[in-house]
C-alpha cells in the first residue's frame, strides 16, 4: 500500500483527497494527518484513518488527536511528517508558507509531493524544482489547469512544447460593471460559478489572481518561460488547460470541473485507475464553449502576477504575501474588493527585490511583504477617514 501524508486535511483539497482515498480502498494508507483550526473534523478524520502521525494548529490538541488516531499515534510536525520512512506521497494542500518548508523537505528525502498549494512554487519556484532535482523527488500538480497540461505532456517530448495555455473561468464578478465591482462583498466573492474551493482561491480566481499565480507555478513545473504561457478566458471549465506543440498541434484536457480528477491522477501516476469518482463529460448536452481573451485592465491582479513572474527573483514572494494579507482584510470587510489589487500594487512598486534569492531571501521578502501592505493599508484607511 502507498504510504501518503495529507497536509491541510480539513480544507476542501485535504477533504477530496481523503474522499479519493476511501473509494480507492487497500490502495492507500493514510500515515500522517495535518490539519488547520477545524480539530473536530480532524478528529473525525484520525479516527477513521488511524494515522500514525498527526498535527494540528493548536499544539494543545495533541492528547485528544492522538487519543482519536490510536494509542501509538505520535504528535508530529509537518516537515516531520514529510520525511517519515512510511510516507511515499505528500499531498501538500496547506495556504500560504506554510506548505514550503514540508515541500521542500519531502522533495530532499526523494518523496512525490502532490502539490495543491500555489504559494510554494510563486514564492519559491526556483528553490523547489532544486530540491526535486538534488533529493530526486517528483512534483505532481494537484491544480486542474497543471494536471491538464502534465497530462497533456504524458509521453512528449517537452523540447517540442510551442506554449502553455492556461484557462480561466473569470470567477463570480466575470460579468459585473467596474462599478459594481466596487460594492461587492466577501459573501459574494465566495459564490464561484463553477468550482467548489477554499475561502482564498475563490477570492483569488474572482481578481484572476489565482491565474497569474497559476502562470507562475507553470512556469516553474514545466520549465516554460512566462513569455510563453497563455490565459484564456473560458467560463464553462470543461478544458482544463491546452498545451501547443512545435508542429502546430494543440493537445486539451477536458472534464467536468471536478478537483477529485486530479487528485486522483497525483495520487495514483502513472497509472490511471478505473474510478466512478469523477462524474463523466457529456459534450452534446454542453453544446457549446466559450473561449475569449482576458480583460488585464479589468483584472489588474492578473497584470501585476504576470509581471512580478516576469522579473522574477523576490518579486513573486512580495506578491504572494502581500495577496494574502489584502485577500485576509478583504475577507473581514477592511478592504474593498477593487482596492485588494491597489494594496498589491504599492506594495511591489516599493519593494527592492533580489535577482537570486535564498530561501532565507524568500522568507524576508513575504516577511517585508506583509508587513508594507499592512502599513498601506493602514495610511489608506487613515486618508479615507479623513476625507
Amino acid at each position: 500500500m502507498t504510504g501518503v501524508a495529507v497536509l491541510g486535511s480539513t480544507g476542501s483539497i485535504g477533504r477530496q483527497t481523503l474522499e479519493v482515498i476511501r473509494q480507492l480502498p487497500g490502495r492507500f494508507r493514510v500515515v500522517a494527518l495535518a490539519g488547520g483550526t477545524n480539530r473536530t473534523l480532524l478528529e473525525d478524520q484520525s479516527r477513521e484513518f488511524h494515522p500514525a502521525l498527526v498535527w494540528c494548529q493548536s499544539g494543545d490538541d495533541a492528547m485528544t488527536l492522538r487519543a482519536a488516531a490510536g494509542r501509538t499515534a505520535q504528535w508530529a510536525p509537518m516537515e516531520e511528517m514529510a520525511v517519515h520512512p512510511d510516507v511515499d506521497i505528500v499531498v501538500v494542500a496547506t495556504a500560504g508558507t506554510a506548505g514550503l518548508a514540508p515541500t521542500l523537505a519531502a522533495l530532499h528525502a526523494g518523496k512525490a509531493v502532490a502539490l495543491a498549494n500555489k504559494e510554494v512554487l510563486v514564492m519559491a519556484g526556483h528553490a523547489v524544482t532544486r530540491a526535486a532535482e538534488g533529493g530526486g523527488g517528483e512534483l505532481r500538480p494537484v491544480d486542474s489547469e497543471h494536471s491538464a497540461i502534465w497530462q497533456c505532456l504524458w509521453g512528449e517530448d517537452f523540447g517540442a512544447v510551442e506554449r502553455l495555455v492556461l484557462t480561466a473561468s473569470g470567477g463570480a464578478f466575470r460579468d459585473l460593471s467596474p462599478r459594481e465591482l466596487e460594492r461587492v462583498t466577501p459573501q459574494q466573492a465566495l459564490r464561484h460559478p463553477t468550482w467548489e474551493m477554499g475561502r482564498k482561491i475563490t477570492v483569488d480566481s474572482a481578481t484572476l489572481m489565482n491565474k497569474g499565480f497559476e502562470a507562475i507555478e507553470a512556469r516553474w513545473l514545466f520549465d516554460v518561460p512566462m513569455d510563453r504561457i497563455e490565459i484564456v478566458m473560458h467560463r464553462e471549465s470543461i478544458v482544463h488547460s491546452l498545451v501547443a506543440f512545435t508542429d502546430g498541434s494543440v493537445k486539451a484536457q477536458l472534464g467536468e470541473p471536478d478537483m477529485r480528477l486530479p487528485i486522483m491522477c497525483a495520487l495514483t501516476y502513472p497509472d490511471r485507475v478505473a474510478s466512478d469518482t469523477a462524474p463523466r463529460l457529456n459534450l452534446a448536452r454542453l453544446g457549446t464553449l466559450h473561449f475569449g481573451e482576458p480583460d488585464l485592465g479589468r483584472f489588474p491582479c492578473l497584470r501585476l502576477a504576470l509581471e512580478a513572474g516576469a522579473r522574477g527573483g523576490t518579486w513573486p514572494a512580495v506578491l504572494a504575501a502581500a495577496d494574502e494579507v489584502a485577500v485576509e482584510a478583504f475577507m473581514r470587510g477592511n478592504l474593498g474588493f477593487t482596492d485588494i489589487p491597489k494594496a498589491v500594487d504599492a506594495t511591489l512598486s516599493a519593494h527592492t527585490g533580489v535577482a537570486d534569492p535564498s530561501i532565507e531571501d524568500v522568507l524576508e521578502a513575504d516577511r517585508w511583504a506583509r508587513e508594507s501592505v499592512a502599513a498601506h493599508m493602514q495610511k489608506a484607511n487613515a486618508l479615507a477617514r479623513s476625507r
